[in-house]
């Protein structure tokens, strides 16, 4: 199990060396909070490649040939078997009411909904939250750092790149683990199953996404505002809320061209005199 991850950890590094200087930058002033953003390009044109071939296809073909109350229940236990890092990082934020809703969502689902397979807890007025340890820190006062794409993962920052690594242990190797018996083949499939589910919900956001002029700042300008909504739970500046930039990545339009002034109007000839009787 150890050869496996250090394998994967150098094929990332290998793919992470490759991909580094392997873009060209857009014209025009370079985004303070996005300075690795050659690389970053890179990595997004590598992902993107990744999900036109493979991701999106199946996902597209899973929507097709499974029913809607089969995904929805797919879907929620997934939600729930990750729930618990949810859970941990509302009590780490100070969050002690929302912590205990989720502690009873968590066990509402767990055993009237079959494991999850079902959602009672939302019927009850429980509502479900999101929360994460790259969140935590934010909510802590520790600065998101540079804008980083991160392979297969898609966008991030430095400090939710790092965030990643205790929610992981928490789900994979304490959660997952304890219910599978550290069955291998179970968590890939768990893996799987969870890639295909969460890319099928975003099928319908694609045709955003294609249309932006610029999709890459697009999905950076997006993720980089709902994290930040996320950390203040809602409360942000109107500054922070529509920033300068332009939200969609589309081409600035020409400025408008002068109006060409009138014409004067040329003055009305003089009425004949009548003549005189």
């Amino acid at each position: 199990m150890f050869h496996a991850r250090r394998t994967t950890a150098l094929a990332l590094l290998a793919l992470t060396l490759a991909l580094a200087g392997c873009a060209t930058l857009p014209s025009g002033k370079p985004d303070p909070s996005d300075r690795f953003e050659r690389f970053n390009r890179s990595v997004y044109k590598f992902n993107t490649a990744l999900d036109h071939a493979i991701l999106r296809p199946v996902a597209r073909q899973y929507v097709k040939v499974t029913p809607q109350t089969v995904r929805t229940g797919v879907n929620n236990v997934l939600t729930n078997l990750a729930y618990p890092v949810t859970l941990v990082n509302n009590f780490l934020q100070g969050k002690l009411t929302d912590g205990m809703t989720d502690v009873a969502r968590f066990l509402v689902n767990s055993t009237i909904g079959i494991g999850g397979l079902f959602d009672p807890a939302s019927g009850m007025g429980l509502d479900r939250h999101q929360a994460d340890f790259g969140q935590t820190m934010g909510r802590w006062g520790m600065h998101s750092g540079p804008y980083l794409m991160l392979p297969f993962l898609g966008p991030s920052t430095v400090r939710d790149a790092f965030g990643l690594v205790p929610d992981y242990l928490l789900l994979h190797e304490i959660e997952t683990v304890k219910l599978f018996d550290n069955n291998q083949y179970v968590q890939w499939s768990l893996f799987a199953i969870g890639t295909v589910n969460r890319r099928s919900q975003l099928l319908d956001e694609d045709h955003i996404l294609d249309s932006a002029y610029d999709p890459y700042a697009f999905l950076r300008n997006v993720y980089l505002q709902r994290r930040d909504y996320l950390i203040h739970d809602g409360n942000v500046s109107p500054e922070e809320q529509f920033p300068d930039a332009d939200m969609t990545g589309a081409e600035p339009a020409a400025p408008a061209a002068p109006a060409t002034p009138a014409t004067p109007a040329t003055p009305a000839a003089p009425a004949a005199p009548a003549a005189p009787k």
